[in-house]
């Protein structure tokens, strides 16, 4: 058994694992995407980032060293949580770094769709001056249910209300938290939503979060509801989506993410006017690296103390 390994799957700057380096002497860290020194793979014990082929092996490694995994992004549906609870791997994720990213996303498209901006930028493709064909409406005064109040949905939910929208949020328990009016706990979303103009899915997938906007929950929303996706694409039932859209039970849909990525050639999503389709962009933030290494060394220099993590540390159980 040799000297424990920080991993670096992650590229990071070179003064940034120097950063790395100078914080502790007991480990070797490993760069993997500069360096050719070889290592035993089950001397790692922290991994940032996932490189999903060695971190199988890991998880099924007896002599696997294996001690904590930084997650690059919020949601963790790709590992494998019951393995990590077996092996007692604790993993975080880079919650709060992508918040004011997907804020702006979503009051972008919102004001894109509601100004005309969409339908304008079409008819500039075709050289038309339109102004007849630009349907309008006003964002201030409208309702927006963000489902999820995490640190995304808690800074949407203020940048919201900077521009007059109504915000009231879904969570597990109903729990207010800061930027909305009031929150409900999940087995009440059926009840409130058909009072709602705007719903936006900001959830990670869980067990309890597949499929969960499928026809029930559509038919529940008042005719014309605009329905926003920026969580994840497992949490929409695409075909029951695509029914609403048709039918105008939803009158606008704006999604960056899908069950299926890259979304297929033959998607009907493709060809439907009330769609706006981003190709998972939302989430894509200025600086990203030096904030995920703000995240991470916080969590390194108190995993170094005690084993235990400073933030962010998802529930295995949960999934977030």
């Amino acid at each position: 058994m040799g000297k424990p390994v920080i991993y670096l799957y992650e590229e990071m700057k070179e003064e940034q694992v120097k950063t790395i380096q100078k914080t502790t002497s007991e480990y070797i860290v490993f760069d993997a995407a500069r360096t050719s020194m070889s290592i035993d793979e089950n001397d790692i014990e922290i991994m940032l980032g996932w490189n999903n082929e060695l971190g199988q092996r890991l998880l099924n490694s007896p002599t696997s060293r294996l001690k904590w995994v930084q997650s690059i992004s919020a949601g963790v549906d790709t590992y494998d949580l019951n393995r990590f609870s077996e092996k007692g791997i604790i993993l975080s994720n880079a919650s709060g770094i992508h918040s004011i990213s997907i804020s702006e996303h979503v009051l972008g498209v919102l004001l894109t769709e509601f100004r005309g901006i969409r339908t304008s930028i079409k008819n500039q493709s075709k050289k038309e001056w339109a102004q007849n064909t630009v349907s309008y409406q006003q964002l201030s005064t409208k309702k927006m249910l963000i489902v999820g109040t995490g640190h995304i949905g808690q800074q949407l939910g203020t940048f919201a209300q900077g521009l007059g929208i109504q915000t009231y949020g879904v969570n597990t328990s109903g729990h207010v938290t800061d930027g909305f009016i009031e929150c409900y706990a999940h087995k009440n979303m059926s009840r409130i939503i058909k009072e709602m103009d705007i719903v936006v899915n900001i959830l990670p997938l869980t067990d309890q979060t597949y499929h969960l906007y499928n026809e029930q929950l559509f038919s529940a929303m008042k005719p014309g509801t605009v329905f926003i996706n920026v969580g994840r694409g497992s949490s929409v039932n695409t075909a029951d989506l695509v029914h609403a859209l048709a039918n105008k039970q939803l009158s606008f849909a704006a999604l960056d993410v899908f069950e299926d990525e890259p979304l297929p050639e033959n998607s009907p999503l493709w060809n439907l006017d009330n769609v706006l389709i981003t190709p998972h962009i939302s989430g894509l933030t200025p600086e990203f690296k030096e904030k995920l290494l703000t995240i991470f060394m916080q969590n390194l220099r108190k995993f170094l103390v005690d084993g235990t993590l400073a933030k962010n540390e998802i529930s295995l159980e949960q999934g977030y």
